[in-house]
């Protein structure tokens, strides 16, 4: 009878003040997040982490637009840069599945006349083709009075032939120019440009409205559109990306496709997100094989996939995700696979700690 009476309360404790933990939980794990980004009082961009695709935490920092004071918010559009390419390998794995293309062709099938011979579309997913970097290329031997798009890159690549770095397959090294020509073999196949056909496929299906591939005239009709800046060592401040003579190479590649260029907001990443963990596009046989490292030449393996990079964390299982750099932002998707926890950070100033900050989130998983 005493041990009873002893237990009942204990009951009524527990029944009483579960709720209000749950709730200390939650806001503990805001708590945390806040006190990351305090220590970084510059940063300016905005973070969210969802778990199982519910938002958890969902903040703006800083500026859209420094010269005005115009603060940021959730909504705020971003350039991805790099984590653009997860999309791009996107397109190739649906043509794929409907058996336009194969994994394994080799790409003079889809552009002919191109010197580097035995190079598959795998390798370019995988970034192991060994293909030069076109940027460099281009920087040397383009006139900068244009504006340069895929048929610019793949004629001077075709023109001037710099050598490949290795053989294909044997090692990985990433490659923009591969992305540009996995868009350009896209366009062939499908038979449309590559927007219309990014639309047509991801951005419309799965009901992306402010993710697209924008033009310079169309990114300023936006009104909170997260222009990119970098600090200024010399006058000690933040300026406008294209103010620096480092950024030029945007507005004169400014009609590549492929490698980057895609510019979209947070929630719309979660929705990607969640499309891929719900197999809304493709199969979870074809995710799995997205998802999955690839073998190299002598037995050797690259952690890499179609358009995410890969790695398994002792305590949060497989993981895939994605950076991005252009002049002005540092991007990234990190997605927890096995515990269905998704990270996105967009960052509009470069911050030279975004990667310290996105390890620090991403600890408090």
């Amino acid at each position: 009878m005493k041990a009873s009476i002893l237990f009942l309360p204990a009951i009524l404790f527990l029944a009483c003040a579960s709720p209000k933990k749950e709730t200390s939980l939650v806001k503990t794990f805001a708590q945390r997040i806040d006190s990351i980004m305090a220590s970084v009082p510059d940063f300016s961009g905005v973070v969210l982490v969802a778990d199982h695709g519910k938002p958890v935490y969902h903040q703006a920092f800083g500026y859209t637009h420094r010269e005005t004071k115009q603060p940021m918010d959730t909504t705020a559009v971003f350039e991805l840069a790099s984590v653009s390419k997860q999309f791009t390998a996107m397109l190739i794995v649906l043509l794929q599945e409907e058996h336009k293309l194969s994994y394994d062709d080799n790409i003079e099938k889809y552009l002919p006349g191109l010197p580097y011979h035995s190079i598959t579309i795998r390798q370019l997913l995988t970034h192991t083709s060994g293909l030069p970097d076109y940027q460099k290329l281009m920087d040397e031997q383009w006139n900068k009075s244009k504006v340069a798009g895929n048929e610019d890159i793949i004629a001077y690549l075709k023109k001037f032939h710099p050598p490949v770095l290795f053989q294909p397959g044997e090692k990985y090294e990433y490659s923009n120019t591969g992305y540009v020509l996995l868009a350009s073999i896209a366009e062939k196949v499908s038979g449309k440009n590559f927007i219309e056909f990014i639309h047509e496929k991801i951005m419309t299906p799965l009901q992306m409205r402010n993710t697209d591939i924008r033009s310079k005239i169309q990114k300023e009709t936006i009104k909170n559109f997260a222009l990119g800046y970098l600090y200024d060592e010399n006058k000690k401040r933040f300026a406008p990306a294209d103010s620096f003579p480092s950024s030029n190479y945007t507005i004169w590649l400014g009609h590549r496709k492929g490698p980057g260029r895609i510019s979209s907001t947070s929630s719309d990443l979660l929705k990607w997100d969640r499309a891929l963990s719900a197999n809304t596009l493709v199969s979870q046989k074809t995710m799995n094989e997205i998802l999955s490292p690839t073998k190299l030449n002598g037995d050797t393996w690259s952690n890499y996939g179609f358009g995410w990079m890969l790695k398994t964390d002792s305590t949060l299982g497989k993981i895939a995700y994605h950076t991005g750099d252009n002049p002005g932002y540092k991007t990234e998707i990190f997605r927890c696979l096995d515990c269905h926890k998704t990270v996105i950070v967009l960052c509009n100033n470069a911050h030279p700690k975004f990667e310290s900050l996105v390890k620090g989130i991403v600890k408090q998983l």
